[in-house]
């Protein structure tokens, strides 16, 4: 008599939970049934691509980073190296109140590694300059298990710089407050930096040698990878290669009960219900927090989440005038402007754009003015036109745009994230064994992070279960 297949419920079918599909499916497809069930119409959560007018447009991300092996090593499993190619290098820059400044070369996340670029940039005052060369003098902190990247960053380096430089590279990752967002969730590579040799820019030279060649504007090919086709071929490659996983969607999952022994029981919004012998939940700390009545779980039900928007603008070639050669720029704070960044996408991205076309792809929505978020499609495009114009020749109207809005879409790693979701893995290894928690709101918001977590999450169950 043959032995019933184990059960694996897959919860959420953004990024995170295809990857776990794919990877259950296909290191136990002859042992287990999978389920993915998804509350929208569609798969892939954020990764949204639309073409108009011959132009490619993500609503979501755009990339992912090429050395984090995952997502480039998931695109050939597929079938879709053809389509990998890497972003055109070039300056990018931050605005100010006074224009476009080049991001210093040698700069390795905002911070300096050579000095020169550092010296002569504009971005900072003498005073400015002069308060960073601090850090080649400064004791290394006090051991901490977690503070705020902008409290690291402005004791070594000076408000200055953190604000003009790091704070518009760093936080536009995550869209959040660098005075709130944790270093240990987000880059505790730096600490260590610090932590091993005192000094963060002499320590980031000598564990980077080759950090100031990525940033170098001369290099051919860029650290950031897409499809030619939109990243949402990946999505698309990915549901097609789920032959026998049972995909539920425009479902929400309305409960979710142990039920011995040492299974669960799920109940869906349609009525139904389905046992399983291990979960994967891939859903966001909000919907995980509704779900999960424990107070073990209040802190999903607490932590943040930002709302963000991208207005992306197609123009004719002739109605944009870069007053600088690059691919894009992010704004200071002290800058005064609306917009948080904006990429000159067929600069970036040759391939998303006809020859006679201009894509410019503008960011709004921060901690503190998430509201802009709120605002018309008309009204956001004046807005963001407004400030562009600020930083370039633009005549007329855009010919098309694509607005974007995402909802308390991006999940704040605060001080003190790290270990509350520790405590809550090490709460639900207890009390829930068989359910395994993976995606942005948990280790990480790129793309390659979500793979990671996807197939931890399948060995975790490939453990549990005895496989």
């Amino acid at each position: 008599m043959m032995e019933k297949k184990k059960r694996v419920a897959i919860l959420g079918g953004g990024l995170t939970g295809l990857s776990a599909a794919y990877y259950l499916q296909k290191e136990l497809q002859e042992d287990v049934e999978i389920t993915l069930i998804e509350a929208s119409p569609r798969l892939g959560g954020k990764i949204q691509t639309v073409q108009k007018n011959g132009c490619i447009i993500e609503r979501g991300p755009d990339s992912f980073l090429e050395r984090k092996a995952s997502a480039p090593q998931l695109v050939r499993e597929l079938g879709l190296e053809k389509q990998l190619v890497n972003n055109s290098t070039g300056r990018s820059y931050v605005l100010l109140k006074d224009g476009l400044h080049p991001i210093p070369g040698g700069a390795v996340m905002g911070i300096p590694t050579q000095v020169r670029p550092f010296v002569t940039s504009g971005l900072f005052s003498l005073s400015g300059k002069l308060r960073a060369a601090g850090d080649f003098v400064l004791p290394k902190g006090e051991h901490k298990s977690d503070q705020s990247l902008g409290q690291f960053f402005r004791r070594r380096l000076g408000d200055e710089v953190v604000e003009n430089l790091i704070e518009p590279l760093l936080s536009g990752i995550y869209a959040g407050d660098i005075d709130n967002l944790s270093l240990m969730s987000t880059f505790p590579q730096f600490y260590k930096t610090e932590q091993e040799h005192r000094s963060l820019i002499l320590g980031m030279k000598k564990s980077l040698p080759s950090a100031s060649q990525k940033h170098d504007p001369s290099r051919k090919k860029g650290i950031f990878q897409t499809l030619t086709g939109g990243l949402q071929s990946l999505i698309e490659a990915l549901e097609s290669s789920l032959n026998t996983v049972k995909i539920i969607k425009s479902t929400k999952v309305t409960a979710l009960k142990k039920s011995p022994p040492g299974t669960y029981t799920i109940e869906l919004s349609g009525g139904t219900v389905m046992e399983a012998d291990a979960v994967i939940m891939t859903i966001p700390h909000e919907s995980a927090g509704i779900l999960m009545k424990d107070r073990e779980f209040d802190y999903f039900r607490t932590m943040p989440s930002t709302s963000v928007a991208n207005v992306a603008m197609i123009f004719p070639k002739e109605n944009v005038r870069m007053l600088k050669e690059g691919t894009g720029f992010v704004i200071s704070r002290n800058g005064g402007y609306s917009i948080t960044a904006c990429t000159w996408t067929n600069k970036k991205w040759p391939h998303t754009a006809p020859e006679d076309k201009v894509i410019l792809r503008a960011y709004v929505g921060k901690p503190g003015d998430e509201t802009i978020v709120d605002q018309t499609d008309e009204q956001l495009v004046n807005i963001v036109l407004e400030d562009l114009k600020k930083a370039m020749d633009i005549t007329g109207l855009p010919e098309d745009y694509v607005v974007s809005r995402w909802k308390q879409a991006m999940p704040q790693y605060n001080v003190g994230h790290r270990d509350n979701v520790q405590r809550i893995y090490n709460y639900v290894g207890r009390e829930y064994p068989g359910l395994f928690l993976a995606g942005a709101s948990f280790e990480g918001v790129g793309l390659p992070d979500c793979i990671d977590q996807g197939k931890a999450a399948v060995k975790q169950v490939k453990q549990y279960l005895n496989f």
